[in-house]
């Protein structure tokens, strides 16, 4: 069960969180190249939206789950996963822009966020709620390169983003893939977290045949979760 006293699960969550990092900078060297020269910063930070998390959770279901390790593991360290791989797709834009759809609770926006200081984040969250949770989380961590916007994304204002993702939001269905690819600058980017290769090429094969256009201009790209047997994958689209 999650703890009430957030003081008494910060050390495990500083050990927990040490462990799983230290694995995905290990396994990806521009992971390491973000999280290690900042290291104790990366650590404090994490274990302070975990905290946020644990607080408002049993109010607001934020995450589906109530399990310490699951937390860590499936929602932070999934989030991460993809870190290095999305650092370097960005590197062609001057001032990378990012934006995270169905924020929620600010996953994967604010773990990203975290590990990424010097781009800017906008977390789309229609939920007031969760996007009053949101609000808290980045006060309480300081995030000064992360800002809210509650609303439906199809009221967002278009073209602004060169990179666009998504965590277990919508399907990736023509309608739902035109509302997002408006959210992209020009040679923007959708990058969707996604589970098991056959089901996401599965979903890309249908897409293909509802448009023709999108034949060679996705990739999908392992993401392995440190200490999660389970298959993981980021699928960018252009």
């Amino acid at each position: 069960m999650l703890a009430e006293n957030n003081e008494d699960i910060l050390p495990w969550y500083c050990e927990e969180l040490s462990r799983g990092l230290r694995q995905l900078c290990h396994e990806d060297p521009g992971a390491d190249s973000l999280i290690t020269p900042r290291w104790e910063e990366v650590i404090s930070l994490l274990a302070r939206y975990i905290a946020e998390i644990e607080r408002f959770n049993p109010i607001w279901s934020l995450v589906g789950t109530n399990d310490r390790r699951e937390l860590v593991i499936r929602h932070i360290l999934d989030s991460l996963a993809p870190l290095g791989i999305i650092s370097r797709k960005i590197t062609a834009y001057h001032l990378p822009r990012i934006a995270d759809v169905g924020s929620g609770a600010g996953l994967p926006g604010i773990p990203l966020a975290v590990a990424l200081p010097q781009v800017q984040f906008t977390l789309i969250e229609r939920m007031g709620r969760r996007a009053g949770f949101l609000r808290g989380a980045l006060t309480a961590l300081g995030l000064s390169n992360t800002v809210i916007e509650e609303k439906e994304m199809e009221k967002t204002m278009p073209g602004r983003f060169s990179l666009v993702t998504f965590r277990a939001f919508r399907p990736l269905e023509p309608k739902n893939f035109k509302k997002l690819f408006r959210l992209c600058g020009e040679g923007g980017i959708l990058a969707a977290y996604k589970g098991r290769r056959s089901k996401t090429e599965a979903e890309m094969a249908a897409l293909e045949t509802a448009l023709p256009n999108m034949a060679g201009r996705w990739e999908l790209i392992p993401c392995p979760v440190p200490m999660l047997d389970e298959e993981r994958h980021i699928l960018f689209i252009r």
